[in-house]
C-alpha cells in the first residue's frame, strides 16, 4: 500500500492508494517539525489517521511538508511515521515546496510557488527543486500567505487603518480584543493558522477596495521578493498551489500582469496529482 501526504502548516491532505490502484483521501491536522515533537504527532496520527487505515498495510510513504527542510528535522516526521505504520519499508520525507512542484508540473520544468497559510517559491527541473529562496516562516517572510494576510488585516484593524464599515464588520464578526490577539500571537502554538483563520474575512469583502488592494498588494510583494529573482519568470510562466492562490485567483492574475510576469496553472492541492507523479514514475 502507497501513503501520500501533503502537509500545510493547517492541514494535511492524504492519499492512500490501495491494491486496485485507486486512491482514498484522508485528512488531518497539519504538522510542522520546527513546533511539534515526534509524540505530538504520533498522537495526533492514532487519533485522525491510522482509524482510517484499519484494512491497509501501508508500506510505503512519501510525505511532503511544511517545514521539512533537511534530515535534521525531517526525522521527527519519519520518526512518527514509523511508530503508527510497523509495516513501513520506505519513508521518504520532501518539503511541501518540492511537492507542491512535482503536483502542478510533473516531470515539467518551470517556477512553482506556494501560496497557502504559509508562502515559498522555487524553481524546478522535473524532478528536483534547482534553486529557490529560503523561508524565513512566518514572522520574518510568508508575504502574501495566509497568515500574512491575515496578520496584516488584524494590523489594520487595531490601528485602525480599516475604513469605517469594515472596522465595524471585523468587530462584529470577532469581537477581537488585544490581550487574546497577544496571546494567539506570542505565547500559543501556530501563530500562522491563527492569523490565516481571518482570511475568510478577506474573501467575503473583495468587493471593497480597500481589500482588493491589501491582497493585491501582498501579492506583489510575494511576486517581487521571491519570483522575480530567478532569471526564469522573465521566459517562463509561473505556477501556483495552495487554497490563498485558489481563492484569490483574481487579484493574483492582477499582481502577475502589474510585475510582468506570465499567469501558469493555478492548484488548490497537489496530493492528488501527487499520486500520478508515483505511481507512473
Amino acid at each position: 500500500m502507497l501513503l501520500i501526504a501533503d502537509s500545510g502548516s493547517t492541514k494535511t491532505d492524504w492519499q492512500l492508494v490501495t491494491a486496485d490502484g485507486q486512491p482514498r483521501a484522508i485528512q488531518t491536522d497539519g504538522f510542522n517539525p520546527y513546533y511539534q515533537t515526534t509524540q505530538q504527532i504520533v498522537a495526533t496520527l492514532q487519533i485522525q489517521l491510522i482509524p482510517y487505515l484499519t484494512d491497509a498495510a501501508v508500506t510505503n510513504v512519501f510525505y511532503y511538508g511544511t517545514g521539512c527542510t533537511g534530515p535534521a528535522v525531517n526525522h521527527i516526521i519519519a520518526d512518527a511515521l514509523r511508530v503508527v505504520l510497523p509495516a513501513l519499508q520506505t519513508v521518504d520525507v520532501n518539503s511541501d515546496m518540492l511537492g507542491a512542484a512535482r503536483g502542478a508540473l510533473g516531470h515539467e520544468s518551470g517556477i512553482v510557488c506556494i501560496l497557502g497559510t504559509g508562502a515559498n517559491a522555487c524553481c524546478y527541473d522535473g524532478n528536483q527543486i534547482t534553486r529557490g529562496i529560503q523561508s524565513l516562516g512566518f514572522w520574518l517572510g510568508d508575504e502574501g500567505s495566509g497568515g500574512y494576510l491575515g496578520k496584516t488585516l488584524v494590523r489594520d484593524f487595531f490601528q485602525e487603518r480599516l475604513p469605517a464599515n469594515l472596522w465595524a464588520a471585523f468587530q462584529n464578526q470577532y469581537a477581537l480584543d488585544r490581550p487574546t490577539l497577544l496571546e494567539n500571537a506570542y505565547q500559543k502554538p501556530y501563530p500562522n493558522r491563527y492569523f490565516a483563520s481571518f482570511t475568510p474575512f478577506l474573501f467575503a469583502h473583495l468587493n471593497e477596495p480597500y481589500i482588493t488592494e491589501l491582497v493585491i498588494d501582498a501579492f506583489v510583494l510575494f511576486l517581487t521578493t521571491y519570483v522575480k529573482r530567478f532569471p526564469e519568470s522573465e521566459t517562463g510562466p509561473v505556477h501556483f498551489v495552495g487554497s490563498i492562490a485558489y481563492y484569490f485567483a483574481d487579484q493574483l492574475r492582477e499582481a502577475v500582469e502589474q510585475t510582468g510576469l506570465t499567469m501558469g496553472r493555478i492548484i488548490k492541492a497537489p496530493a492528488v496529482a501527487l499520486v500520478d507523479f508515483h505511481k507512473n514514475g
